[in-house]
């Protein structure tokens, strides 16, 4: 996720894609150390699970949110539900309101 422009890159490492948001949704971040001392940004769960919705509107069913093999141990016993409220009213989105009460459905929360 970006506030810059969306871009590709590969290198040795990887493919890297990056997925351009608006700069107030840039929030939900833990800043962790990396190799060669740098350091990088990384989503929390509650706002990667956001991130992943607001940007790739196709999963706007069980079916395809079923498809992510989302760990529904996990959403159940460990992501956090308020935090994730909170986060989504940030969005100030409807169909992403929609789409995270399909994941509830989904997955049985």
């Amino acid at each position: 996720i970006t506030s810059l422009k969306t871009a590709f890159f590969k290198n040795g490492t990887g493919e890297y894609h990056y997925k351009n948001i608006k700069p107030e949704l840039m929030f939900g971040y833990d800043l962790k150390p990396v190799e060669d001392g740098k350091m990088i940004n990384f989503a929390l769960p509650e706002k990667a699970l956001l991130d992943l919705l607001y940007l790739y509107p196709e999963y706007n069913n069980k079916d395809e949110l079923l498809n992510l093999r989302l760990d529904d141990d996990y959403l159940r016993d460990d992501l956090d539900h308020m935090l994730l409220q909170e986060y989504q009213k940030k969005f100030s989105n409807k169909a992403l309101g929609k789409r995270m009460e399909l994941v509830y459905s989904a997955y049985g929360l």
